[in-house]
């Protein structure tokens, strides 16, 4: 079992890259937000997130898929240390959070697999997917084939390849 954190301040997109990615995975998706309130446990100090670290990584042993996504903030390295995920992905697309508690004590992570920038969720999606599993081409996938020489490829392209993907799920070029 492979373990990813999508972590970021509130309001940055973990919600919704999470839910696309479990998508595109087969993924046990567990939400911190839900956890939370199933313990009624609201407390953001540094014991309490790091009581929520706990808590997460417990309920990520119990999974018997292949990968499981863990979205919350995460906001202490320690936090980040103690639920170990597989693959970490940083939401950095805000500067300020929803909640300002985090804004203070968030601790940009030092290292990590994807840094996300733009919230586009199903693009991205697919795109840490394609890098984290083994890809097997589905035929009886809708496809989309796109034609050209595309000499010099360009950033045009990419973008055009990028919203067929979004739209198909598959492209053949």
């Amino acid at each position: 079992m492979k373990k990813i954190l999508i972590m970021g301040l509130p309001g940055s997109g973990k919600t919704s890259l999470a839910l696309e990615l479990s998508r595109e995975l087969n993924a046990k998706w567990i939400n911190a937000d839900k956890i939370r309130k199933k313990h009624n446990d609201w407390d953001f100090s540094k014991q309490g997130i790091l009581r929520q670290a706990h808590r997460m990584k417990l309920i990520s042993e119990n999974n018997k898929n292949s990968f499981l996504i863990a979205d919350f903030v995460c906001p202490l390295t320690e936090g980040r240390k103690i639920f170990n995920p597989d693959y970490l992905i940083w939401m950095n697309t805000i500067k300020k959070g929803r909640l300002s508690t985090f804004d203070k004590t968030f601790e940009k992570p030092r290292k990590y697999d994807f840094c996300i920038k733009e919230k586009n969720s199903k693009l991205w999606a697919i795109k840490i997917a394609d890098k984290i599993k083994t890809y097997n081409w589905n035929n009886k996938k809708f496809t989309s084939q796109m034609l050209g020489r595309y000499q010099p490829f360009h950033e045009g392209h990419l973008k055009l390849f990028e919203k067929i993907l979004v739209i198909s799920g598959q492209v053949c070029i």
